[in-house]
């Protein structure tokens, strides 16, 4: 017997321990009301959700074409939405999640306005949206099973036994909206006692997956643009075991930390790792330090920052900010050892931001952090700050001139334009762009391949094309025809926006609670008639 049926069953023996003062309570809407509210709290949310992303990482590690991915939601209703018609077109949620992009938070979340992604929004604004998208996913749940329930009263009325059963077998198997988010929380907000508390926050809200940077959290950058300053791995450990003691104290012991790595665009330090003997971690950080020997220790000066590289005296290249420059061409390698650390110090999955996406870079560097950890998974940025286009181009430019192709007829520098567009080395690098993520599964060890900013993007591409044409020569065909229409052809749910926004569950809890006194909205006047 389904949960549903059982609750029916439990509140009807509780209703007639209370006697005749319960004659208004129906047990099968009061078991309603608890299957529409499955997660009572976000810690309910948070321990469903790390469930299943270990059950998918276990699956990832037997199979690698069991990959899992998200889009970046900067609102509860896009998140929702997502969420609708992941399940609308495929049938399942499985393996689809939601990210939550810091990016967005302060670009579109933040009381100060627009912001760049610097760490300068309210930190709070993290676990508000979490919380946010949480409340619209099941908000989507209460939808979805109110019309089951709608179903299941009509058959019945009417005495159609096999539509009863069907309805019937859709509450019994319901899949929850209720899918893991991958929450960003920058470089932590603070040291690590910051990072704690604002981390318990985001799990009270729900996250069961934390994404944390090894930037220094008071001069954080975009991972994709300039001036990334890294801390010394003893910091981002304290950081990481900071999330992990929030995880444990919420009682959401499979939480998943992922330990972000921006060392391969980071040129820059703050501040020197301590080392107590050579060849120690803060001793093998040191040593990517930049500097020139000196022989004479007459030749210190007052203000210089001086440390032994090999047994050498070093001066270290310092900048008029204080900041310590990095050795050139020393990215991938610090990249490893962030990531071998990491991993071996209490994070689960790693986060390479690249500048480019490229599988044979990626994968290069996996294989060697496999060396040392074989089961070693990443989370992949399909960010939009890259040119995709333009890269999978040159990509398949590259590899034709390798293979001694006739690429006479193209530019490289000049592949984005539009003029390439149906060529047969567009198309080609089109294929590669649609089999990157597999292929990156595959070969790079990529477990979740996510989009930060796409909702971003979609939002203001929508945006601009109904006010073109809107405001132009169409009017009001440009909304019936391209969003209206649009909706009822491809079966959107909020074409109904009334229904969508609650209004027929508000209804039928009105008769509940009212009965036969209840005031409805949906009546015959109702327009959202007119949609069928």
């Amino acid at each position: 017997m389904s949960d549903y049926r059982n609750d029916i069953s439990d509140i009807g023996s509780l209703r007639q321990r209370f006697g005749d003062a319960w004659n208004a309570i129906d047990p099968e809407h009061a078991a309603r009301l608890r299957a529409q509210n499955r997660f009572q709290t976000g810690l309910d949310i948070a321990r469903h959700t790390a469930k299943i992303m270990r059950e998918d990482m276990a699956a990832y590690d037997a199979d690698p074409s069991n990959y899992t991915q998200s889009l970046g939601c900067w609102h509860g209703f896009i998140g929702q939405q997502k969420a609708i018609s992941i399940k609308k077109h495929f049938g399942s949620l499985k393996g689809r999640y939601l990210y939550l992009s810091g990016w967005m938070v302060a670009a579109l979340r933040s009381e100060f306005g627009p912001l760049p992604d610097q760490s300068m929004h309210e930190k709070t604004a993290v676990p508000a949206l979490i919380e946010e998208l949480y409340t619209f996913l099941k908000q989507a749940d209460a939808w979805e099973l109110n019309h089951c329930f709608r179903a299941l009263e009509a058959a019945r009325d009417t005495g159609d036994q096999v539509a009863a059963q069907k309805a019937q077998s859709k509450i019994d198997n319901f899949e929850t909206h209720v899918i893991p988010i991958i929450a960003d929380i920058d470089a932590g907000f603070g040291n690590e006692e910051a990072t704690y508390l604002l981390a318990k926050k985001m799990i009270e809200a729900g996250a069961c997956a934390i994404q944390i940077e090894n930037q220094v959290s008071d001069v954080k950058q975009c991972g994709h643009q300039d001036g990334k300053v890294t801390v010394p791995h003893a910091a981002f450990l304290a950081k990481i075991n900071a999330v992990r003691y929030a995880f444990l104290e919420l009682g959401v012991d499979d939480g998943v930390i992922v330990a972000r790595t921006d060392s391969l665009g980071a040129g820059l330090t703050q501040q020197l790792a301590v080392s107590q003997e050579p060849g120690d971690l803060g001793d093998r950080y040191n040593s990517y330090l930049d500097g020139e020997q000196i022989g004479d220790p007459s030749e210190i000066g007052a203000s210089d920052v001086v440390i032994k590289q090999n047994g050498k005296l070093v001066r270290l290249k310092r900048l008029a900010s204080g900041l310590f420059e990095f050795k050139k061409n020393t990215g991938e390698d610090r990249v490893v050892l962030d990531c071998i650390t990491s991993l071996n110090n209490g994070a689960d999955l790693l986060w390479i931001e690249t500048s480019t996406p490229n599988v044979e870079h990626i994968g290069g560097m996996v294989r060697r952090i496999r060396e040392a950890v074989p089961n070693a998974k990443l989370v992949y940025n399909n960010s939009p700050s890259f040119n995709w286009t333009l890269n999978f181009r040159q990509q398949v430019f590259d590899a034709w001139t390798r293979e001694g192709r006739e690429v006479s007829a193209y530019e490289r520098d000049r592949l984005m334009s539009a003029e390439y567009d149906g060529s047969e080395l567009a198309l080609e690098a089109d294929r590669w762009t649609q089999a990157f993520q597999a292929r990156a599964a595959r070969e790079a060890g990529v477990f979740h391949h996510l989009i930060t900013l796409p909702t971003y993007h979609t939002t203001a591409l929508s945006t601009d094309r109904l006010a073109r044409n809107y405001f132009g020569d169409e009017g009001m065909l440009a909304y019936v025809r391209d969003v209206q229409r649009a909706e009822l052809r491809d079966g959107i749910a909020t074409v109904k926006h009334q229904d969508m926004a609650g209004s027929n569950i508000g209804d039928d809890h009105k008769a509940f609670f009212s009965r036969e006194h209840a005031l409805k909205a949906g009546g015959v006047h109702n327009t959202m008639n007119q949609f069928g």
